[in-house]
């Protein structure tokens, strides 16, 4: 009984695997983007556990983060990202960053 369905979750994720496989051999590269988004992912972090981002800051600076990944899912939708996407997805990274710096720099803290 349990050989059957460990088979068949086995063969399901298998499946489920090279669709995912596929799906990101065909997505066109982006790895500055995704370092970049990496790090400021770190920053927001690194910025909401010493106190310098209160919950605010952080859920806003999220958001923007978020806003970015989604404008990269749509630059890469159509299986290529031009050279006019990649700048604005790079306009938008530092808009974000510029952001990042300046809440986390202000007078606001998060209280302890």
């Amino acid at each position: 009984m349990f050989t059957i369905k460990r088979t068949l979750v086995a063969t399901t994720l298998a499946i489920a695997s090279i669709g995912a496989f596929a799906q990101a051999a065909t997505a066109p590269a982006t790895p500055r983007v995704d370092q970049r988004e990496a790090n400021q992912q770190a920053r927001i972090a690194n910025g909401a556990a010493s106190g310098q981002l209160t919950p605010k800051e952080t859920n806003r600076l999220e958001k923007e983060q978020a806003h970015v990944d989604k404008a990269e899912a749509h630059a890469k939708a159509d299986g290529k990202v031009t050279q006019a996407e990649r700048k604005r997805l790079h306009r938008m990274q530092n808009a974000a960053s510029k952001d990042i710096h300046h809440q986390k720099h202000d007078a606001q803290t998060a209280k302890p």
